[in-house]
């Protein structure tokens, strides 16, 4: 295989994980034909977001330990083939149950996906651009949102939903062809039996689990990753919705956009001067003054946008960390595992709990919610922090 240039593996791993995003894009923004094609089961559609989250926060760590058992190339390329057969499957319009199990499946695939992708991001990243590229790596939710509403919606008007899962099928199938072919497969290491990569028990489960969740390294992404995922999504749905409706619009679309504008510019610099924990923590206490201000100057779309600016620096930060803490291959998959464990368990959780807080208690009760997860995320990176320096030599 001819040597591909690192900078076109990035981008094709990047590709991957907007496949991977798309998976949640291609059903929350059709919600509503949803509801036209299964007009007897609204109360059930909601699982179809929430099942691949599910999914994640079960077998998040374990599909991180299998990557580094297996390998993040063979791991990215199942996931990706079987991404596109369910996509091909679901294009048909599926009966709710059936279209149900495949989300389950789907759950799998999505996280065979974001856990290999950036663990082989910083394999074939030099030094001196990895932290840029994983910040890009960071961005690819909210880009993959963007372009599925920009590209897709227009689609589902014109073809139906079956036309959105075809196209997701396509580019997705497209994307493993480009890894197959493109990424080279990984010197041989040590010979892995099938029965040894796939062996688990409760007590191996449990080990794992203790294991990453304890480490000062593998788990200070993943612990700063649960508060700020906890309120990312929960924001971005419930802030629009508070502001006066003729900047509703504006809004919701220069949410994202700021988080990754922030991320791919400020975020990039700041991480050339300073430790990736460091601009993550710098992010938090700035969301911190941006959710006061709301709270006590003005809820206006500009404090939000800031707001929004501030997690982006999050956002890059917490996976340009994953390779910084740990340095190899098995320990950043264990890592981005964890990872992934985390974002989707904040996801699960995090907008029942800001729509709770604020039916019952306001505007306020929510900040405060908001500001507490900030301060929770800051004091585990110092408690982490002091505990890598006491590991370290």
């Amino acid at each position: 295989m001819q040597k591909t240039h690192p900078l076109k593996i990035i981008l094709i791993l990047w590709l991957a994980g907007l496949c991977a995003a798309a998976q949640f894009a291609k059903i929350g923004h059709i919600l509503p034909e949803l509801e036209a094609l299964y007009p007897n089961a609204v109360s059930s559609l909601g699982f179809l977001l929430s099942l691949i989250s599910l999914v994640g926060a079960l077998l998040g760590l374990i599909a991180g330990v299998l990557v580094g058992r297996i390998g993040s190339r063979d791991v990215l390329l199942v996931g990706l083939v079987i991404g596109s057969l369910i996509s091909f499957m679901q294009s048909f319009n599926l009966p709710l149950g059936f279209l149900l199990a495949s989300r389950v499946l789907e759950g799998a695939s999505h996280l065979a996906i974001v856990v290999a992708a950036p663990t082989l991001i910083a394999q074939h990243s030099s030094e001196s651009m990895r932290s840029a590229a994983m910040t890009l790596w960071g961005t690819f939710f909210g880009v993959s949102f963007a372009l599925t509403a920009w590209l897709g919606l227009p689609l589902v008007a014109a073809n139906g939903v079956g036309a959105l899962f075809f196209a997701h099928a396509i580019i997705t199938a497209v994307a493993a062809l480009l890894v197959a072919f493109m990424i080279p497969k990984p010197a041989r290491q040590k010979e892995v039996t099938q029965h040894d990569a796939w062996s688990f028990s409760l007590i191996d489960i449990y080990s794992q689990h203790k294991q990453a969740w304890s480490s000062p390294f593998v788990a200070a992404p993943a612990a700063g990753w649960l508060f700020y995922t906890i309120t990312f999504v929960a924001l971005l749905a419930v802030l629009p919705g508070l502001m006066p409706v003729e900047q509703r619009a504006f809004t919701a679309a220069a949410l994202p956009l700021a988080s990754i504008a922030s991320s791919m510019t400020l975020g990039i610099t700041l991480l050339k001067r300073f430790t990736a924990i460091q601009v993550l923590c710098i992010g938090f206490i700035l969301a911190i003054v941006c959710a006061m201000m709301f709270l006590f100057i003005s809820g206006g779309p500009v404090v939000a946008v800031l707001l929004f600016a501030s997690l982006g620096l999050v956002q890059g930060a917490s996976f340009a960390a994953i390779p910084q803490l740990n340095k190899t291959a098995p320990e950043q998959a264990l890592a981005n595992g964890t990872l992934a464990q985390a974002g989707n368990i904040g996801n699960l959780c995090g907008t029942p709990l800001l729509l709770l807080l604020l039916s019952s208690g306001g505007v306020t009760a929510m900040i405060s919610l908001v500001v507490t997860c900030y301060i929770i995320a800051i004091t585990l990176h110092l408690i982490f922090s002091k505990r890598r320096a006491k590991a370290t030599p």
